[in-house]
């Protein structure tokens, strides 16, 4: 399946995105593009190594979905960033946006990319 127009369309939702990444379930990223005119905060080795930690930390929730329900998205803010993951069954999407955007705003943003993802 080619990934690129699927994370080209996350990277499309609004000007305050970042970076938008597919990873797999062992935390190989798939496919990742930084959006034109932004710079990374993250060395690629350390975008790489975040990405595992990603599918840990997906691992680890799992373990509670029995018992409190899967997990749908996680929404991180960060000083410099704002960091959502969300768990389609077989990939994990991670982006990254601007953290002075609105929460409302990255609430219909997860919506978008939820819609935009559940066939991975």
């Amino acid at each position: 399946m080619n990934l690129i127009p699927i994370v080209e369309d996350i990277l499309s939702i609004d000007s305050g995105m970042r970076f938008a990444a597919i990873i797999d379930l062992k935390g190989n990223i798939s496919e990742a593009i930084m959006k034109e005119g932004k710079t990374s905060l993250k060395s690629q080795k350390e975008e790489e190594h975040f990405c595992k930690q990603v599918a840990l930390g997906r691992k680890m929730r799992n373990e509670f979905d029995k018992s409190l329900g899967r997990v749908d998205y996680v929404h991180i803010e960060r000083e410099k960033v704002t960091q959502i993951v969300v768990y389609p069954k077989r990939k994990t999407v991670y982006v990254t946006m601007e953290p002075s955007m609105d929460t409302k705003r990255k609430l219909e943003i997860v919506k978008l990319i939820k819609e935009k993802t559940a066939q991975l």
